[in-house]
């Protein structure tokens, strides 16, 4: 168990790729994500691109290949090749022949018997074999094709941006928006949900889907890596992580979290099959992002609130003309007589509430909420929201756009000569890098 974070300090420049060396994403490209930022990196290197999919899923539930017009679209999408080998992490949707998966399983569910609802955990355990079987078959036939994709002499990125992993049980929304959206008399104890045995599989599920891959990945391309090492090239893996970010907290960077994040104990096992395949010499590096609005996240109410202290950060780091024009384009998206500056104040006054500080404990993390932490966070989330003029262009998706830019550049340069298994980007770094990259 880690006992503080390790944050990248330095800014390094990529000292290993460029033309013809091979980029795989393992994982597809989906919507607005942190990926996109590091495959801007990897292109702007000149590299090849190979992608992978997750598949697509017919009308009996049945996972299948992509048709040639949904393959051209996301290579397409991608800019690069794909591997058409349904890679779907997880086993919500597997089962033995003629047998329920754990998505049906839950059909009986409903928002008022969720909590004292019970699963066959023998029924599960086998669903949670075959796919295990499943997705580890299916890796192996990727990594085949992939191997006649890498000429000799080549170095490759495996960049993993598999996660997530909530089954589609028809209760589960109207739960998930009381857990991470709730307030007052709407907000249910995040706990609840680890207790029951819903949460007991969507926590099992998070481990296949967001650390187990990586650990078949790094596994099932052994062969394919010691074929490119034997013929001097480099291998490096990276995976995203989460596990709370430094930000500027009382002029200081300070280590804080989102609170309830379900998903902290698989990424926590994440970074062990980093730290595994590091002690047998492979270089895989888990890098802990900073908070961004994505698709997946936007579940989260209040997780925008971590990105507003970059803006400060951005000052402090060196400032100029291009971080000031940032601050214009975020105080333009303000209704009149709003100041920007204040709407940071507000962020922290809230980091510094009494109600947040049972939260600054690293060692405890991911903590499950409370109620007076809930209408912290979402209060202050939905006050700043109102203070915007359009509630669909935010402060905070600048911020996120900026925020996956300097990301990408920071992971492909660190890749090339990474300081460990596990390493933070913090809010310290995202600035720099913002600033090297855009100061002229």
């Amino acid at each position: 168990m880690m006992k503080h974070s390790i944050p990248l300090t330095t800014l390094h420049e990529n000292s290993l790729y460029g033309e013809g060396d091979v980029f795989v994403l393992f994982g597809e490209l989906f919507g607005r994500g942190y990926v996109t930022g590091l495959l801007d990196a990897a292109k702007a290197a000149g590299m090849t691109i190979v992608g992978v999919t997750v598949g697509r899923r017919d009308d009996t539930g049945a996972l299948r290949a992509l048709t040639d017009e949904e393959l051209a679209q996301a290579e397409d999408n991608l800019g690069g090749r794909i591997i058409n080998v349904p890679l779907m992490a997880g086993f919500d949707m597997d089962a033995p022949e003629g047998g329920e998966t754990p998505t049906a399983m839950l059909s009986g569910m409903t928002l008022d018997n969720w909590q004292d609802y019970k699963l066959d955990w023998d029924k599960v355990d086998r669903c949670r074999e075959i796919g295990t079987a499943r997705i580890t078959q299916s890796i192996t036939e990727a990594m085949a094709q992939l191997e006649g994709m890498i000429p000799a002499g080549r170095n490759v990125m495996f960049a993993h941006t598999m996660a997530g992993g909530i089954p589609k049980a028809k209760a589960f929304l109207a739960i998930a928006n009381r857990i991470y959206k709730g307030r007052g008399a709407r907000h249910m104890p995040s706990q609840a949900l680890l207790d029951s045995d819903l949460g007991k599989l969507i926590l099992q599920n998070f481990d296949d889907v967001t650390a187990h891959s990586f650990g078949h990945l790094i596994e099932l391309s052994t062969a394919l890596r010691e074929r490119i090492e034997g013929e001097g090239g480099q291998v490096r893996y990276s995976a995203y992580g989460y596990h709370g970010t430094r930000v500027l907290i009382d002029g200081e960077y300070r280590w804080q979290t989102y609170t309830s994040y379900t998903q902290g104990f698989a990424k926590m096992n994440l970074e062990a099959h980093a730290q595994a395949a590091w002690d047998k010499g492979i270089k895989a590096t888990v890098f802990n992002c900073p908070e961004i609005r994505t698709n997946s996240s936007d579940v989260f109410a209040g997780i925008e609130l971590s990105l507003l202290p970059l803006l400060e950060a951005l000052r402090k780091e060196g400032g100029g003309d291009w971080v000031e024009g940032i601050w214009d384009e975020c105080q333009g998206l303000l209704k009149d007589g709003v100041e920007l500056e204040a709407v940071v104040k507000t962020v922290g006054d809230y980091q510094t509430d009494p109600a947040m500080q049972p939260f600054y404990n690293f060692e405890a993390w991911p903590m499950a909420n409370t109620a007076a932490q809930a209408e912290q966070t979402i209060g202050t989330s939905q006050d700043i929201v109102a203070l915007h003029t359009d509630r669909k262009q935010l402060v905070s998706d600048v911020l996120s756009h900026h925020v996956v830019s300097a990301t990408g550049q920071l992971i492909f340069g660190t890749v090339s000569d990474p300081e460990g298994p596990v390493l933070w980007l913090d809010h310290d770094m995202v600035a720099r890098q913002l600033i090297a990259d855009n100061a002229s």
